[in-house]
């Protein structure tokens, strides 16, 4: 299984926003996905980015209105659930947004070597690190599993949520896949953490003190 250094997730996690004119990411794509309200990125090394919403506003406004997805209405705030291929209870959202970069992934007759996502993206890399088998990080992740309890493949998927994000306690009824790691700063920005920006820093200073490893997995 690869293993990935955690700070350098972190910043392609920050990139994926602008991965198509990033001086240092744009060069290395192989492919990108720009299907409504689904976005993500294949490097040439087989890391797959998934970016989502940037800011707590932005994940906000997505939250509530309507994502459409396949020519179907969705929204995050919407209880809804269904069963994915694994057996598995997901949000209805966030498996179908996961499930569009499947298929557009599938499609190319690759499969991803890591897995990176940041807020959306971190809901997607729970459920796409359980499909593929392989290891991923996501910053600021939503809950997207409806039931409790470990699954097949939980243990490849590493959390970075910082306690000072309200993004990663949604929606409110469903819970987290994969390995939490809950980050403290020891100063916050005025209002929310929820940008990358703030991931990078919070991951910088706990890697310092040594509360946060160096790579994942381990």
């Amino acid at each position: 299984m690869h293993r990935y250094p955690i700070r350098v997730a972190a910043q392609l996690a920050q990139s994926s926003y602008s991965a198509g004119t990033h001086p240092s990411v744009a060069p290395r794509l192989a492919r990108s996905l720009d299907q409504g309200d689904v976005q993500a990125h294949l490097l040439d090394n087989g890391v797959l980015l998934i970016p989502g919403s940037n800011s707590l506003m932005d994940y906000l406004k997505f939250n509530l209105r309507v994502m459409w997805i396949a020519g179907k209405k969705y929204s995050f705030s919407d209880p809804a659930c269904e069963k994915g291929a694994s057996g598995t209870i997901w949000h209805q959202g966030f498996l179908r947004h996961a499930k569009v970069i499947y298929d557009w992934v599938d499609s190319g007759g690759t499969r991803p070597t890591y897995i990176i996502g940041h807020s959306l993206g971190a809901a997607a890399t729970q459920i796409l690190t359980k499909s593929w088998g392989v290891a991923g990080i996501g910053f600021a992740a939503p809950r997207p599993r409806k039931t409790r309890g470990p699954v097949k493949n939980d243990g490849y998927c590493l959390l970075i949520n910082r306690d000072d994000d309200p993004v990663t306690g949604l929606p409110a009824q469903f819970n987290h896949m994969g390995i939490v790691h809950r980050a403290r700063a020891s100063r916050s920005s005025l209002g929310p953490d929820h940008a990358m920006k703030h991931y990078r820093a919070v991951v910088e200073e706990e890697q310092g003190s040594g509360i946060l490893g160096e790579h994942w997995p381990g």
